[in-house]
């Protein structure tokens, strides 16, 4: 196993001063998977107060990160190294966190409190693996499982069930029939949990290879977390463009976006607002009219909740708001989107409409999706070749309609008059042409 002088460094100080001293958890996983993993955590029989000396008597800094659960952050060539001492947790009490922790001195007792046995492994040169609760096996397998007993552990922390489906999500392992049925009977569990540590999960499984697996296996997990999304599960979408529900075809969508964490999320939550517009007509056909704009505000209320910050608010709402504009894609004016969204909205925006169109009946969107992706190499193009889609982009200012006799709010709004005719290809985008064509005429 590969370990860098760093660590190698930290974990030859607290062996020499008779500690004992294993790596642990993600890094062992990641190493014996043949990935690299720059989350390096560190176990020692030494107490806090014993490593903080060490090390600092070997001249490394120290943080004291948290150690009153024992841990302490090394930082070498500006690289920080958290080492904690080994442990056992007391009860806990409100499916979060121990009430008490107490320190031990045995590395077997601190890894039977781990949460699944992958990550329940530990390794130094000395000792090799020390694997007590089958963890390679089940790396060999693909499998997740709880080390013991699968409903005490996710009493302990009911967070683990979420990191259990991004485990799932993210490796492409199955989890073992008896954690699964744990998740599906302890989920209730995860409405005592922060919904900022749910969200930081809940991200990383979007954007795992496996999603849809665990979307569509897991829905009465997803439905604790974010009881809006209840309502798609069963609603159905009678509509010759729909091969799946409404729950079906977001799951669908989301696997099929780029794997970023703003677009999967934007997908997840773009028809959310669907049942609450569903509408039949006399041929039985559904219908989702203003879907979009009802979904945004639920997604506002959902978010929120997440406390995620203004960037993720403002983006995933306004993609969600804006996803049904252009479903005719024979309507899409490239240039005016880039202009009243920006490259980083619109390239979002056009690549969430790809997604949607994919987890449509196939028989009915081919032509638009090659539609689509014309559009998709248009706006690529109009990116590339520095075309005025912005005020900012003008030949002209406002010195410019100063200049003019231009005073106050008439300045900008004749700037954006001016920008749209650009945008519209109605006059070319050239100081003197512009400002001929201003005293030649009213705009």
């Amino acid at each position: 196993m590969y370990i860098c002088d760093d660590v190698k460094f930290i974990m030859e100080l607290l062996s020499k001063n008779g500690f004992k001293v294993y790596l642990v958890g993600g890094f062992i996983r990641d190493e014996l998977m043949g990935k690299s993993c720059e989350d390096i955590d560190i176990a020692t029989s030494a107490l806090p107060e014993q490593t903080e000396k060490i090390l600092t008597e070997n001249s490394v800094k120290v943080i004291e990160t948290g150690i009153k659960h024992g841990t302490v952050t090394a930082v070498i060539n500006h690289t920080p190294y958290e080492i904690t001492t080994f442990r056992k947790d007391g009860d806990y009490k409100d499916c979060r966190r121990p009430e008490s922790v107490d320190f031990v001195t045995d590395i077997k007792e601190d890894l039977s409190r781990r949460d699944f046995t992958i990550n329940a492994m530990a390794y130094n040169s000395e000792d090799g693996y020390i694997d007590l609760f089958g963890g390679r096996e089940d790396l060999k397998n693909k499998i997740i499982r709880t080390v013991g007993n699968p409903d005490e552990r996710f009493s302990e922390d009911a967070l683990r069930i979420m990191r259990a489906l991004r485990f799932a999500s993210v490796l492409g392992f199955t989890i073992e029939e008896n954690t699964k049925d744990a998740i599906l009977r302890n989920s209730e569990k995860l409405k005592n949990i922060a919904s900022e540590r749910i969200f930081t999960e809940l991200t990383k499984m979007l954007v795992g290879d496996y999603v849809f697996r665990i979307l569509d296996e897991y829905r009465e997990v997803i439905g604790v977390i974010i009881p809006e999304l209840i309502p798609t599960f069963n609603c159905e979408q009678n509509n010759p463009w729909h091969i799946y529900n409404v729950y079906g075809h977001i799951i669908h969508s989301v696997a099929f976006a780029p794997k970023d964490k703003i677009l999967r999320l934007a997908m997840f939550l773009h028809d959310i607002g669907k049942p609450q517009v569903k509408t039949t007509d006399e041929n039985h056909r559904d219908h989702f009219k203003t879907h979009a704009a009802v979904g945004a505000e639920i997604a506002k209320t959902v978010l929120k909740r997440f406390k995620v910050s203004s960037e993720i608010y403002d983006k995933v709402t306004t993609l969600i708001y804006y996803h049904q504009s252009i479903e005719n894609v024979d309507a899409i004016r490239v240039k005016r989107w880039l202009s009243k969204l920006g490259e980083d909205y619109t390239r979002s925006l056009f690549q969430m409409r790809a997604a949607d169109l994919m987890a449509h009946n196939p028989e009915k969107v081919g032509e638009e999706a090659e539609k689509l992706a014309e559009r998709q190499r248009e706006l690529e193009e109009i990116i590339s070749s520095g075309e005025a889609v912005k005020r900012s982009d003008l030949a002209v200012d406002g010195n410019d309609l100063i200049a003019l006799g231009y005073r106050g709010r008439e300045i900008g709004e004749k700037l954006n008059e001016i920008l749209n005719l650009v945008v519209d290809n109605k006059i070319e985008n050239n100081k003197d042409t512009i400002i001929r064509f201003m005293k030649g005429s009213e705009l």
